[in-house]
């Protein structure tokens, strides 16, 4: 064989080798049987046929999964799915069953399936634990990447806190989140309650798995799909590059001061374990600590603030407050992003149409879902919620666990009306200052905050 032949093969057989070792993909279903899986808490049936793993929904039987024997922590999963119209499912990742949480319940990070109206195929879910991570509302193209009807091909990249996820090549989530750094991967067939729904079959194909050279690995981001962070009272990079602050450090008070003091509170309010609480004094509002406020003031900017409220409490996340208005009783002025367990709490049942209940502009606005979304989207008493606020000139828009609840222009006749019938007629122009503090508000009942920051337009 001549010289140049040989070293011809020779490159074949090198370049062979280098480029399966830099793809390194694994097959996690093999097509042929599930040796390798386990079945846990419901009964739907699931079957292999065709190189395909079938799952058929059942009444009256829990959420099923399928899951690996193995758990995983670093990895790019990818498979193709294809689900019956009105069923929905889901791939969990990172996800535990320990027979003493929850009796074995299978949680942790789901990634969406389904073909509701909502258009959440390719969010993140919290399955049995924190509820919706990243749902696509914040995301109308990824809304779109999932096509009913079809086969869609799925890509989930779960390397260190950032979790991202693609529907047919477009890009679904963006999430950053250190609840759970190793776990099962399970094929879940959901719970049904309609008759309607029995024996509709979800299926997977193709599905496999990289644990190694995943930096190399990684699919661009799209620049139009939004971060979001649960990350404890700390940035993200991207987060700094889009200037991005800590209004609170998770520490200490500064930056803060009482809405009618030159300090803070020497009591009411606490701060432990990276948390900020507002502390119970019987339902009197701004009877103890008071409210609390910034130090510095704000225009045009983007709030974030997570809050978890007990049973019965009220509160308020205040903006374009003018700390000088209201020097006796009561709670400082301006525009409210309310805080509130509107089932235990009457507040909820006052004002009009709802305009007192959770995520509402305080007596002006109530918050409403009309994202194709299963009722407003509130995770619960003593459960982490979001409340997210942005301004941009007279634009301000209310968002309730990523899911918008209000919207309104406050330089606007209409606003001008609402205020005119509201508790804050008396108020010369009354939230359209230039700009103002923010506030966190104590209503007397005990209620705790963290993660609040804030960026500037």
């Amino acid at each position: 064989m001549p010289k140049e032949v040989i070293l011809l093969v020779f490159f074949a057989i090198f370049i062979g080798h280098s480029t399966k070792a830099q793809d390194n993909w694994e097959m996690l279903f093999n097509g042929n049987d599930l040796k390798n899986f386990e079945q846990l808490n419901g009964n739907a049936k699931y079957e292999v046929r065709n190189k395909e793993l079938i799952g058929v929904s059942k009444m009256d039987t829990p959420n099923s999964f399928m899951a690996t024997k193995k758990k995983y922590g670093d990895f790019i999963l990818e498979f193709d799915v294809f689900v019956e119209n009105g069923l929905n499912s889901g791939v969990q990742f990172r996800s535990i069953s320990d027979p003493d949480i929850m009796n074995g319940r299978v949680h942790g990070y789901q990634c969406e399936i389904e073909t509701s109206a909502r258009k959440w195929a390719g969010g993140v879910y919290d399955e049995a634990r924190n509820g919706w991570l990243y749902p696509l509302t914040r995301n109308p193209k990824g809304q779109n990447a999932f096509v009913p009807g079809e086969w869609n091909h799925y890509r989930i990249e779960a390397i260190g806190n950032h979790i991202r996820t693609w529907v047919n090549d477009v890009q679904c989530a963006n999430l950053v989140d250190d609840t759970t750094a190793e776990g099962i991967i399970a094929f879940q067939v959901h719970a049904i309650q309609d008759k309607e729904h029995e024996g509709k079959i979800v299926k997977w194909k193709n599905i496999k798995i990289k644990t190694d050279n995943l930096e190399n690995s990684r699919k661009p981001l799209d620049n139009d799909v939004p971060e979001i962070s649960y990350l404890t009272n700390q940035l993200t990079p991207s987060e700094r590059r889009k200037g991005w602050r800590l209004l609170w450090d998770g520490k200490t008070t500064n930056g803060w001061r009482g809405a009618k003091l030159d300090k803070f509170p020497e009591y009411g309010w606490e701060i432990a374990d990276g948390v900020l609480s507002v502390l119970s004094s019987g339902g009197e509002e701004s009877r103890n600590g008071g409210d609390i406020v910034t130090n510095d003031t704000f225009s045009d900017f983007e709030l974030s603030v997570d809050f978890k409220i007990t049973e019965g409490a009220n509160s308020g996340i205040k903006y374009f407050v003018d700390s000088e208005l209201n020097k006796g009783e009561g709670s400082a002025i301006g525009l409210e992003f309310q805080v509130l367990d509107d089932k235990a709490h009457p507040d909820a049942k006052m004002g009009k149409n709802g305009n007192r209940t959770v995520g509402s502009l305080y007596d002006l606005i109530r918050a409403e879902n009309n994202n194709n979304s299963r009722g407003k989207n509130f995770k619960g008493v003593g459960q982490w919620n979001n409340a997210r606020i942005v301004v941009k000139g007279g634009h301000v828009e209310h968002w309730l666990n990523q899911v918008k609840v209000v919207e309104y222009d406050r330089f606007s006749q209409a606003f001008k009306a609402l205020v005119e019938k509201s508790k804050y007629e008396k108020w010369e122009n009354f939230g359209r200052i230039p700009e103002g503090l923010i506030l966190l508000q104590d209503h007397g009942d005990k209620v705790s905050f963290k993660n609040i920051k804030v960026r500037e337009f």
